[in-house]
């Protein structure tokens, strides 16, 4: 939230098309960190367990040389990757920049590589510290990083350019002026590099010493986590990396429309906040559940249901808050940015399917067929792609985002038809289909009510909203106690 809260500064500060050049690397990082990481955080967790026959686990001395080697493998082939991955984007860099149209600037891919290393050399003790409950010890250190980050961007785009302004004079291999978005890349490599040198306490000792074949393990067990990982962060982040080369602008026009859409696009996270916060939670009580009731057939008033109609609902309100009040909520970004707030509707209802679907998982995870969750997340890639290819060059981002709803959506419903021969449970999809529709539906009469209301209406679209909240939000609270 405290990297969020950039977000504002940031609009304010780059024009849309500067801050198109952010949206675009940081999206195609998020592909990156996944093939850095090769998803062996999970392969560590479930390897470092195996053959532990207490319930303390860890604690558990039998446990801990299996514990070792998992954690000794993990680090040894996640970093070998790494550098290995980060020496070739440092010896391509300025191939790798023009393909990206950016030919002069190579030093995105030295930075970004070194960003990419840092962190993938982190991962897995941060991994670690989780698997040992070290929470307090997790949550400094990421705070400090977090600190480190706003404290670089502060510092290179705030107090240097003020210095710079009252007469000071800064050297030039502290301070350049005309670097501009280049400090929050910057930033971001300081913090991270910093964290990897305070986090040097934590490579495994004697790591030449792993096992090549619990390796092997390992990475047969991760890489189709890996694989559906990649998948999911195609359907989160593809149609900002292919919005680019895909409008049919040139390049400048093309990163100001890309700039625009990845700001207001920051107004869908209050929603993927939500999502994310309500997965956390759910997740273990799932599993937990899971493993309660594995004999026991489910049923329409089974608890999965419960849970899915409590998230619908509350998704559904929240949905409705932020887009009755969007008008005051796009404060939040600089006004150059307002242009693209009519794709925010799309996005939220987007992240709420994604929230349905994170629900529905369940039944796979419950059935051990993980392997669903990859061909799930590869068909709602298969969607972001084609949509963005049909859509970008004819409606801009705003194709961008009906192929994001379009992708969380048919995931929903394929996820919803192979889960009815494999391991059903029995949603209760009227009520669910019911509250979505109606939220929706309050939200566009709202916008079509002030459309057409008499010049000032100011006060009259204040009372209808207010009116059309409050009565859905009494009734979504009446209805989550009877749940």
């Amino acid at each position: 939230m405290l990297n969020f809260l950039l977000v504002p500064w940031y609009t304010r500060l780059f024009l849309p098309a500067e801050y198109g050049v952010v949206t675009d690397w940081y999206a195609l990082v998020a592909f990156l960190n996944v093939v850095y990481a090769l998803g062996m955080e999970t392969a560590y967790f479930r390897f470092s367990r195996e053959g532990d026959g207490a319930a303390e686990g860890l604690r558990d001395r039998a446990s801990q040389g299996t514990s070792t080697d998992a954690y000794r493998s993990a680090y040894a082939t996640v970093a070998l990757n790494s550098i290995l991955l980060s020496s070739l984007f440092l010896l391509l860099a300025q191939p790798l920049s023009a393909a990206m149209h950016y030919p002069n600037h190579p030093e995105y891919v030295h930075w970004f590589a070194l960003i990419l290393l840092f962190d993938a050399l982190v991962a897995i003790p941060f991994a670690r510290l989780r698997q040992r409950e070290q929470a307090l010890k997790y949550a400094l250190l990421r705070m400090l990083s977090i600190a480190l980050n706003i404290g670089f961007n502060l510092f290179f785009l705030a107090f240097c350019p003020y210095l710079i302004k009252n007469g000071a004079s800064i050297p030039t291999w502290v301070y350049q002026p005309d670097m501009g978005v280049g400090y929050i890349f910057i930033s971001n490599l300081l913090s991270s590099g910093i964290l990897a040198f305070l986090m040097l306490g934590e490579i495994p000792k004697q790591l030449g010493r792993y096992s090549r074949s619990l390796a092997q393990k390992m990475a047969s067990y991760a890489w189709p986590l890996m694989a559906a990982g990649l998948a999911g962060i195609a359907n989160e982040t593809l149609d900002r990396v292919m919005l680019k080369y895909l409008l049919p602008l040139k390049q400048a026009e093309a990163l100001h429309q890309l700039g625009v859409y990845g700001g207001v696009y920051k107004l869908s996270m209050f929603m993927t906040l939500f999502t994310q916060t309500f997965r956390m939670a759910a997740e273990p009580f799932f599993f937990k559940l899971g493993q309660q009731s594995k004999k026991s057939k489910l049923g329409r008033d089974d608890a999965y249901d419960v849970v899915m109609q409590g998230f619908v609902v509350t998704g559904s309100a929240v949905f409705l808050t932020l887009t009755l009040f969007l008008h005051e909520i796009k404060w939040f970004l600089s006004p150059a940015y307002f242009e693209g707030l009519w794709v925010v509707p799309l996005l939220l209802m987007a992240n709420l399917l994604l929230g349905i679907y994170y629900n529905q998982s369940v039944w796979y995870k419950l059935a051990d067929q993980t392997r669903w969750g990859l061909y799930l997340s590869l068909f709602g890639a298969g969607i972001t792609l084609l949509g963005n290819f049909l859509l970008v060059p004819v409606w801009g981002y705003g194709g961008s985002a009906l192929s994001t709803l379009l992708c969380y959506l048919g995931m929903v419903v394929a996820s919803s038809l192979a889960s009815r021969q494999r391991h059903p449970i029995a949603y209760s999809w009227k009520k669910i289909v019911g509250w979505m529709a109606t939220a929706a539906a309050l939200s566009a009469i709202y916008y079509t009510a002030i459309y057409y209301m008499p010049y000032p209406h100011t006060r009259l679209s204040a009372l209808l909203r207010l009116l059309i909240w409050g009565v859905f939000v009494f009734q979504a609270r009446r209805t989550l106690r009877k749940l």
